[in-house]
């Protein structure tokens, strides 16, 4: 019998792995409403993935629970507020309102630098489970809470000197943080940024290879120079730019793929680059039946899988059902 990590790492390669990988994500939502069936979940079908902690030398300035009704700052400083329990809240005041005065008030935290890199390997050794770094690069993002949204949006289109400043004391920030886990044992790294919107990407491919894409790459080089895999989430419809993806290394993305077409994509990319989910949140695991949970699988398998290249990945938050959950795991273990 293969090892979780065994499991994972083939299902990249396109291996032919014993089964389909799992993965679930929890939200605080899901915990404070539904603990006993996150735990019966996870017995009933163990998952093939962790996340090894960091364990800090030096903790980040920050205050409050950013899921706690109210306010809370996070370890750039940045200011937000929560009106639902168990859902991260939004960022209202952008530390970046004048590109002449502002900017000197962004302050990388350095403090996630000071892991600990012995008891992070001690904690890979002692798993069989594939093993994700505690750290995530996620520069767009991080851009948007420092600059606000819509602020960020007329600077990609007018794009001052301050912008590409920011971009680059993020993506430094980023690389250096990066590094710092890809020194340990940990088997791959997380990237992230919402792209996409309910049918087109954000801002236009054209600007995004431009302007982003680059940041992305380096990424990719730093992570694959150490020999470890490379992960993405990406929300919304994001077909335009898979291919830049998968040009630039990333291994496995996780992306809506229900709001997308499903079969283009596994025609075009099955055994190109591993479907790491995920589950369609709006509507399936808030309506569905079970029956049609398994047929939503059953399709993604007849199109994307190619000797490996799935992760079933789901994500437990806000109007999930947990039958319909289980119902997830269910389906990939009787394919």
């Amino acid at each position: 019998m293969i090892t979780s990590r065994e499991r994972v790492t083939r299902t990249l390669e396109f291996d032919r792995p014993d089964r389909v990988p799992r993965d679930l994500w929890t939200l605080p939502w899901a915990h404070t409403y539904y603990p006993a069936d996150i735990e019966r979940i996870r017995q009933e079908f163990p998952m093939d993935i962790t996340s090894a902690p960091g364990y800090l030398k030096e903790e980040p300035h920050t205050q409050g629970d950013p899921y706690e009704i109210g306010t809370s700052v996070d370890e750039w400083g940045c200011e937000r507020v929560s009106i639902h329990p168990g859902i991260i809240g939004e960022i209202k005041k952008p530390l970046i309102q004048d590109w002449q005065h502002d900017p000197e008030k962004v302050r990388p935290p350095r403090e996630l630098l000071t892991i600990t890199p012995e008891k992070v390997n001690q904690f890979c050794a002692g798993t069989d489970q594939f093993v994700m770094g505690g750290c995530c690069a996620n520069p767009f993002e991080r851009m948007q809470y420092l600059r606000g949204s819509q602020n960020l949006y007329y600077d990609i289109a007018e794009q001052p000197e301050g912008f590409f400043l920011l971009r680059d004391t993020v993506h430094n920030f980023f690389m250096d943080l990066l590094e710092t886990w890809c020194r340990t044992d940990v088997d791959a790294i997380n990237l992230m940024d919402d792209w996409g919107a309910q049918e087109k990407l954000l801002i236009s491919p054209r600007m995004w290879r431009t302007l982003f894409k680059p940041l992305y790459q380096e990424y990719c080089d730093l992570i694959h120079s150490y020999g470890k895999y490379v992960f993405m989430h990406s929300d919304g419809h994001i077909a335009a730019i898979y291919p830049d993806l998968i040009e630039i290394g990333v291994n496995a993305i996780n992306s809506q793929l229900f709001i997308m077409d499903i079969e283009a994509l596994g025609a075009a990319y099955a055994g190109k680059i591993t479907f790491w989910g995920e589950m369609d949140r709006q509507h399936l695991l808030a309506h569905a039946t079970v029956e049609e949970i398994h047929q939503a699988i059953r399709h993604v398998h007849e199109h994307c899988y190619h000797n490996g290249g799935i992760i079933a990945q789901c994500e437990f938050g806000p109007g999930a059902k947990p039958e319909l959950v289980r119902a997830v795991y269910d389906a990939w273990y009787t394919i």
